[in-house]
């Protein structure tokens, strides 16, 4: 079965004043929240199960979903009584350890296949797989190079406003049983700790290097961006309009 976990539990304090009234998977991206968009995405590519982890306002995200009757998927919930970090609940959630699974952020907009994503990692044999995007910072300030040690005030070059390459992670993560196995029942524990934790491990993870749209609505640029946009980039979006 292609079962997703969507963590929705966050208290989106970066979109602040706006996540005071509304979860920030309910934030609207055009005519709808993010979380829907998502929702109808994991639908589309084929799964069969979601379930969200919920902490911060629930109430409205549950009453919004409800069993997914409407989107046709069943939908569950795990709901945090305390902040777990952003994976320390899937060591609490039935069932996610049976199988491989997809786990992401519930404020991600992006037209990536999920499905795919997963089926690429289960092929891999990868206890985890990210979903990775190329970005740049154009730093707003003139940048110093320096020597060696032996003279640390000695300048070797000079850099006005530069711009920097790095690669990061999308909030797409699959992960394979044994992964899970590295996360203790009621622990505190965010994702880079548990990706370090399999290395450390000696256990693979793999990157999905992806060329497609994303953007991470819980921050203000990118929201920004997102509303600026929707309507070019909504039939790549949402299946069916």
């Amino acid at each position: 079965m292609k079962r997703a976990v969507i963590l929705a539990g966050g208290e989106g304090t970066r979109l602040r004043p706006y996540t005071t009234v509304l979860p920030k998977p309910l934030m609207p991206i055009g005519d709808r929240p993010v979380l829907d968009i998502v929702v109808r995405q994991l639908t589309a590519h084929g799964f069969e199960r979601i379930t969200m982890a919920t902490g911060y306002l629930a109430e409205l995200i549950e009453a919004f979903f409800r069993d997914g009757d409407s989107y046709g998927i069943p939908i569950d919930y795990y709901r945090e009584r305390e902040p777990l970090g952003t994976v320390g609940a899937l060591a609490l959630i039935d069932g996610i350890a049976d199988d491989d699974v997809l786990v992401m952020n519930g404020d991600v907009l992006t037209d990536i296949d999920y499905g795919a994503l997963l089926e690429r990692h289960q092929a891999s044999g990868a206890a985890a797989t990210i979903a990775t995007k190329e970005r740049q910072i154009q730093v707003s300030l003139g940048v110093l190079r320096f020597g060696d040690e032996s003279d640390p005030t000695r300048l070797t070059g000079y850099d006005e406003k530069p711009a920097i390459d790095y690669v990061a992670s999308m909030g797409v993560y699959c992960f394979a049983p044994r992964a899970l196995a590295h996360i203790e029942a009621g622990e505190r524990l965010d994702f880079p700790d548990l990706v370090l934790r399999l290395i450390a491990a000696g256990e693979e993870v793999r990157s999905w290097m992806s060329d497609d749209y994303w953007l991470d609505i819980g921050r203000h640029d990118d929201y920004e961006q997102a509303q600026e946009e929707f309507a070019s980039v909504r039939d790549r979006l949402i299946p069916g309009g």
